[in-house]
């Protein structure tokens, strides 16, 4: 009898068939629950949106702002050489650098402009020759050739930059950096602004606004190298004379290779010859560190628009508690109700990721034309965004998916 009965129960379970769900109903349904509430839909995806634009815009702003490091280090650090004098450490006394040696090394082959420069220490200056002991300020004064300002690449606030013939005959001028000319109250440049340096007098003939290297000398009193030579001579041992040097564009290595003799080939051992790194090498790194930093970021406010999304849809899965028992109650499974709300999410992710993906990459090009950059858009960047969105959707929708199908069809219909 009992076998009877299990036998006509297996007959009547195989009578019933199963409900199913193929994709196009999965999608129709999806679409009709984003489309059955517009409002909370557009701020559901407004996470994802955000996410994704930020995805983008941070990785193209760092490959366009990449672009520009390199540019200026190219520019400026790759086409600087210095050397300096080691005769402190080899205890060989004399001028490094005599009569001749910087036109021996303009002469080599990718030099564009040198010079000579080094630090004449702290020294008292002030506006008036008798000064009060308040009015006097303890300023860095720089030994400087014209051609080693010129290697700073210079801009002037006011005046002129001494010359050849300043430094050839030891005049008694300076140039300042504009804090401080504002310092000293010095305005204008009519022939008559002058500062007292160690109670000498110097007239001041320009006023720097920038310099593009060595931004040390903005706060400094420049003075002419063969005025400081004639009144407070070679620096001690503690501070060596520098050659700096600008080359041309991929010259600085061999220049750098030839630097030591021609300025001193019978002393080559007591110069230093300061190269820069390899470009291509720096560049790289710099990169590498931008990329992870802001790819971190990105990664940030994909996790913030992914739980905006689990929140509003695990809400939405609470309000929606009738309707899934019913659903359920008709015949629909879990994995139906499940599968639901997944492709709700995933359709959601979908559109923030598109739309997103547009405004990071409007944002990108916007930035960079109002800074003049040129603007580096990768395709890994952007061709996988809207899919990210996607992704994204769907794992921010499969917890409230999940409760959403272990709603029995008796629990919802009580409420």
């Amino acid at each position: 009898m009992n076998r009877l009965i299990a036998r006509l129960c297996r007959r009547e379970r195989s009578a019933v068939s199963l409900s199913r769900m193929d994709v196009r109903d999965l999608c129709a349904e999806a679409l009709a629950g984003v489309l059955q509430r517009p409002g909370r839909s557009m701020l559901t995806a407004l996470g994802t949106l955000l996410g994704v634009a930020t995805f983008v815009t941070v990785l193209g702003l760092t490959a366009t702002t990449s672009g520009q490091i390199s540019k200026q280090f190219t520019e400026l650090s790759a086409t600087e050489v210095t050397v300096e004098d080691t005769a402190s450490d080899v205890e060989l006394a004399g001028d490094p650098f005599p009569a001749g040696a910087i036109e021996r090394l303009r002469a080599v082959d990718g030099v564009v402009m040198a010079g000579v420069w080094w630090s004449a220490g702290q020294r008292s200056v002030s506006r008036l020759p008798a000064a009060e002991p308040a009015r006097i300020d303890r300023l860095p004064v720089v030994s400087v050739s014209p051609g080693a300002v010129a290697v700073a690449h210079p801009e002037l606030a006011a005046g002129r930059l001494f010359d050849d013939f300043h430094n050839r005959r030891a005049e008694r001028v300076a140039v300042v950096g504009s804090a401080v000319a504002a310092r000293f109250g010095i305005d204008q440049l009519d022939g008559r602004m002058a500062v007292f340096i160690d109670g000498v007098p110097f007239t001041v003939v320009g006023v720097l606004s920038k310099v593009e290297r060595h931004a040390e000398l903005m706060l400094s009193v420049l003075v002419p190298e063969q005025t400081v030579r004639q009144l407070w001579g070679l620096p001690g041992r503690g501070e060596p004379l520098r050659v700096t040097v600008e080359t041309r564009l991929g010259a600085a290595q061999a220049v750098a290779a030839q630097a030591a003799v021609a300025l001193r080939p019978d002393a080559t051992e007591r110069l230093k010859v300061i190269a820069p790194p390899d470009p291509r090498s720096l560049r790289e790194a710099v990169s590498t560190d931008l990329n992870t930093l802001f790819l971190v970021l990105a990664a940030i406010c994909l996790v913030i628009g992914a739980v905006g999304i689990a929140n509003t849809t695990f809400v939405s899965v609470l309000e929606r508690v009738p309707e899934i028992g019913l659903r359920r109650a008709l015949g629909a499974r879990g994995v139906h109700i499940a599968a639901q709300f997944l492709g709700e999410s995933a359709v959601l992710g979908s559109l923030g990721g598109l739309v997103g993906t547009c405004l990071g990459i409007a944002t990108v090009s916007g930035i960079a034309a109002m800074r003049e950059w040129t603007a580096v858009v990768e395709p890994w960047t952007t061709l996988p965004a809207p899919l990210l969105g996607t992704v994204t959707g769907l794992l921010a929708g499969l917890y409230p998916a999940l409760r959403a199908s272990r709603i029995q069809p008796i629990d919802a219909l009580q409420r």
